[in-house]
């Protein structure tokens, strides 16, 4: 496991201590680690209970911002098609000196909320990463999560310094939303039911398109709707689960997932022993074979 910094700097205070005399902190914790007698915990459950999380430092240090640590550069994001054109560009934006140009682009072009060339427009790293750990730790404040104000810190410096360092990363909906929407959707998927009337499958498209639009990817089992073999009550034939998830999938295309570039993402599920199964086995292969005759056209 990585050491950083404040697990050094404890280490080298903790044999300080323990050279001139003083208890080994270790001997410490090891104590209070004990079990207690039954005097002890009645004498405990007499007192206040502290309430909230300690939060301990492991790659920061009190009084750092972790933003000060390193160093940043200018750089542009900029990203071209197969044909060299140019289909993305912002200029001047403040991105860590150790991040790849592909990482650079992935989050300006991503990310980064407002619009291009606006003023309110995103513009540095430290922007984007700072109104997600700071709406954390606001929500964090608001609730009483951390037993102390120094905790709160610790963890929202130790947040920090995980993001900017690539040790971890939220998922897209996160960067979409966190600090920039007033009751952000952070959840990367959702999982739909749908019913066998046309009220809940139309309910369902407009379910999808909002978690869509925030940035969400979806699931659904289509297995409830009727067969394209069965009748209908008024007369007719079905239209059948692949009818309508044809349809699903138009508006996933359409809807740009966090109103940015890429495509929703979506999952649609068939049981092995409903009767259109076939079908929507088949159905890919088709929508591929289409995918391509357009491609060859040009």
């Amino acid at each position: 496991m990585e050491r950083g910094p404040a697990r050094e700097a404890a280490a080298a205070g903790q044999q300080a201590e323990t050279q001139s005399g003083a208890v080994d902190p270790t001997t410490r914790a090891r104590k209070s680690s004990e079990p207690r007698t039954g005097e002890q915990r009645d004498a405990g459950s007499r007192g206040t209970a502290v309430q909230g999380l300690e939060f301990p430092r492991y790659f920061t240090l009190p009084g750092v911002d972790p933003f000060d640590e390193i160093e940043w550069e200018i750089r542009s994001a900029v990203i071209g098609n197969e044909k060299g054109k140019v289909v993305f560009e912002q200029r001047d934006v403040e991105i860590p000196s150790f991040w790849s140009q592909q990482a650079t682009n992935i989050v300006v072009s991503k990310y980064f909320r407002g619009q291009i060339g606006a003023p309110e427009r995103e513009h540095s790293v430290k922007q984007l990463i700072g109104r997600v750990v700071d709406t954390i730790t606001r929500w964090a404040r608001d609730q009483k999560y951390f037993a102390s104000e120094d905790a709160l810190q610790s963890f929202s410096h130790e947040l920090k310094h995980l993001l900017v360092y690539q040790k971890a990363a939220f998922n897209s909906p996160v960067w979409f939303n966190c600090g920039f929407e007033a009751a952000p959707q952070c959840s990367a998927c959702f999982i739909n039911s749908v019913k066998d009337t046309m009220d809940s499958i139309l309910t369902l498209a407009r379910t999808e398109g909002m978690l869509f639009k925030f940035g969400s990817g979806t699931g659904s089992n289509l297995s409830t709707i009727r067969s394209s073999q069965e009748v209908l009550a008024g007369g007719g034939t079905a239209s059948g689960p692949v009818s309508f998830m044809k349809g699903y999938d138009a508006f996933a295309g359409v809807i740009k997932s966090g109103g940015k570039t890429r495509r929703a993402a979506k999952m649609v599920i068939l049981n092995a022993d409903h009767p259109d199964i076939v079908e929507f086995i088949n159905c890919k292969v088709e929508e591929e074979k289409k995918a391509w005759a357009l491609i060859d056209a040009g």
